[in-house]
């Protein structure tokens, strides 16, 4: 939700910045590989070794990238079905490797059994509300529901993760990990209960 009501405030600073980058020749599609890419890079560089700031900044630099590649596909006026697929199935790409990076950490240097589990329940967790969502709309319905969207997800760890890092106070990353836990799954068991609700509307009605 905070997601959607954002949205007209970014496309302000996003589509002057997405005209010039047409110009400059960029496509959605280069902006949605190279951010990803640099997601990666970031969350695998950094994170398993403690760099949680710096991490946390890179990481940040190419998320502006997933924001990116929308607007240049509407300036372009290529919008369409591939570029939706590339950009949800890169997303999970990012997730991965920001949470797995974690759950490095925590395997490893940060030795905690406990916050490494959690660390991959998030990751699985934030992919199964992702996927009820596109299993819904594949069906027929509409999932738009949920405490917990990607881009509260994302905000969430990264703030929360940077913040630990700056000022050396590992607290602030349990935090971000444990609530993102309880908060996906509340999400997932909403996204079944609102696809519940609609299939049985669907089939009662004549």
């Amino acid at each position: 939700m905070l997601g959607i009501r954002a949205r007209p405030q970014i496309s302000k600073v996003t589509e002057p910045v997405a005209r010039w980058l047409v110009k400059m020749g960029v496509t959605a599609d280069a902006l949605t590989i190279i951010g990803t890419i640099g997601v990666c890079a970031g969350a695998l560089a950094f994170y398993p070794r403690g760099v949680f700031f710096l991490g946390t900044v890179v990481i940040t630099l190419f998320v502006f990238s997933d924001l990116m590649d929308g607007a240049v596909a509407r300036v372009r006026g290529t919008s369409g079905p591939w570029g939706a697929f590339l950009d949800s199935t890169l997303d999970r790409i990012g997730d991965g490797a920001v949470f797995g990076a974690l759950a490095l950490w925590y395997a490893g240097r940060g030795n905690n059994t406990i916050l490494c589990a959690v660390a991959i329940y998030d990751l699985v967790a934030g992919s199964v509300t992702s996927y009820a969502k596109a299993r819904a709309e594949s069906l027929g319905m509409t999932c738009n529901v949920g405490i917990a969207e990607r881009s509260e997800r994302l905000i969430a760890i990264l703030v929360l993760t940077g913040l630990s890092g700056l000022f050396h106070v590992s607290v602030l990353r349990d935090i971000a990990l444990w609530g993102l836990a309880v908060a996906t799954t509340i999400t997932v068991v909403q996204r079944i209960v609102e696809v519940r609700r609609q299939s049985r509307r669907l089939v009662a009605s004549p």
